[in-house]
């Protein structure tokens, strides 16, 4: 077999691989995406059909429309629901920070190693945790 020069084009075998993994990341995304409006629009949209109603004729109880306000807030406890089934990377940040949802034999990263891994440059000689302690 001769390699390929990196000038020469993706190979068909490749290019199809990678243009299937870019799709399949397309298709979850505007899955998420879908879901995600989805539960926006049936928590919150009997709320504001009900509040126009309420302004024409006024014949709306008030327990009727508090019961749809609490329906649209329980939209906002639905996102912390939905991200993490759909978004690998949203679950891992998540089990780094809760306890609950932390693999078992997994360290909470400290404060330290945070900063430092936050920082834009990184450990210097005279702030590194060697010289600090």
């Amino acid at each position: 077999q001769v390699p390929r020069a990196p000038s020469q084009p993706l190979a068909g075998s490749e290019s199809r691989r990678f243009s299937n993994k870019h799709s399949k990341k397309a298709l979850k995304a505007s899955l998420t995406l879908g879901i995600l409006l989805g539960m926006f629009f049936v928590a919150w949209l009997p709320f504001f059909v009900t509040n126009v109603a309420q302004a024409v004729c006024g014949c709306v109880p008030a327990g009727f429309f508090d019961v749809l306000t609490w329906l649209g807030y329980c939209n906002s406890t639905m996102n912390p629901i939905i991200y993490p089934l759909f978004m690998r990377d949203f679950k891992r940040a998540m089990g780094k920070f809760l306890p609950c949802c932390r693999r078992s034999g997994e360290p909470r990263p400290s404060a330290i190693s945070l900063s430092m891994r936050n920082s834009n440059s990184g450990p210097r000689a005279a702030t590194s945790l060697k010289n600090v302690l």
